[in-house]
């Protein structure tokens, strides 16, 4: 039962629930007082260090000060980014204002950026409204969670979110429509690659996907959706055998490749058994459900001979390190939960986790990455500043 931390990204074209991380820390944070009132301002943070990985367009770094960020670089443009030409292991220095959690990253500025260049001033306004409504729902939604509410009234609230983002798409899409430029059907074949596989498609197929491709074209660009995800519908059906000989299925050997395990020659015979009969199953609608029984056999037959790793290697993932102490504590609770699980006593097993994570979480706390939305960066001498 592996605890793990992960980066929630929202992207233009749909808004998700970010992964809140809050951190304690209020570093940069400044009180102005004038005649009226008291302002409270964030200051811009600067920070140096080495990156660790790279995240499209956000960055792992570990500061000089021995601290781990998260750099993003929402504000920088995809022109700007590629220039960057970001490398694990380089030194940079950034200036940036410090954030909550992840989803604090997708400004409506960031969203703005993928929008075509005519969208008017009116419409901006309208979707800036609608923008910062789905953010207000997107963090009640978090805090909701956190309080454990039924799944019925966390859906409640998802349906709010999805409702405004079909709105804002109302507005958009005669704006993306009017400036989509779209593939010729010789572009868009050639994306596929079957050339360098030597896979020819039959003229009469060809032509008739060149048809069925231009008619989908018009259709789209009218904005009839239904009658344009039809087409596409009556265009795969026919270039599907082609897509099935481009990416073959995996045979049950190419999926046993490099797995090093003891499992004795008959239940490998039933692995492949279980393997084949459930891709057959997969490829048939009215076999769904089969091939999902299948696939549950094949997983519950295989998970029997996996070993769980040892305490020395699932700690060897955390940079951390824990007081020996500690250590000799949480070896054999981790030892117990595992032992537990494999005897399938669940209930038994989760107390154990749930010990074993207590007494991990100030590490995880102290180790947690701080938030940075970046505004200038230096590297190698050349400064790049937001947009």
């Amino acid at each position: 039962m592996k605890k793990t931390f992960k980066k929630t990204f929202m992207i233009a074209s749909a808004f998700t629930l970010g992964i809140a991380v809050l951190t304690p820390l209020q570093v940069g944070a400044t009180t102005l007082e004038t005649s009226d009132s008291i302002i409270n301002v964030q200051l811009e943070q600067k920070i140096s260090g080495t990156i660790k990985d790279i995240f499209g367009d956000g960055i792992d770094l570990k500061g000089i000060d021995g601290k781990n960020y998260f750099i993003s670089f929402n504000k920088f443009s995809t022109e700007q980014l590629e220039k960057m030409n970001l490398v694990v292991g380089q030194e940079i220095s950034i200036e940036g204002r410090m954030v909550e959690n992840y989803s604090d990253f997708y400004t409506f500025d960031v969203y703005k950026k993928d929008l075509p260049q005519d969208v008017t001033k009116e419409d901006l306004a309208k979707l800036e409204i609608m923008f910062n409504e789905i953010k207000k729902l997107e963090k009640e939604a978090t805090g909701e969670v956190e309080k454990e509410v039924t799944e019925e009234e966390f859906e409640k609230k998802y349906e709010e979110i999805e409702i405004i983002h079909e709105e804002m798409y109302k507005i958009t899409k005669p704006y993306i429509l009017a400036n989509w430029q779209p593939e010729t059907f010789e572009q868009y074949l050639g994306g596929f690659e079957f050339s360098e596989k030597n896979i020819v498609i039959k003229e009469n197929d060809k032509k008739q996907l060149q048809g069925i491709y231009e008619e989908w074209v018009k259709l789209e660009k009218s904005g009839d959706e239904e009658k344009a995800n039809k087409k596409y519908d009556e265009f795969y059906r026919i270039l599907q055998p082609y897509v099935d000989e481009l990416y073959p299925p995996q045979t049950f050997e190419e999926y046993m490749e490099g797995i090093e395990l003891d499992i004795p020659s008959e239940i490998i015979e039933k692995l492949k058994t279980l393997y084949e009969d459930a891709q057959k199953a997969e490829n048939d609608d009215e076999n769904m459900e089969l091939s999902e029984k299948l696939w549950d056999q094949f997983h519950e037959t295989f998970s029997q001979f996996f070993k769980p790793i040892t305490f020395e290697e699932y700690m060897s993932d955390y940079e951390f390190e824990v007081s020996e102490a500690e250590k000799k504590q949480l070896k054999q609770l981790y030892e117990e939960a595992i032992a537990l699980d494999n005897e399938n006593d669940i209930e038994k097993a989760t107390e154990k986790w749930e010990a074993f994570y207590k007494l991990l979480d100030p590490y995880f706390d102290a180790s947690k990455e701080i938030l940075i939305t970046a505004s200038k960066l230096t590297i190698n001498s050349k400064v790049y500043l937001s947009k």
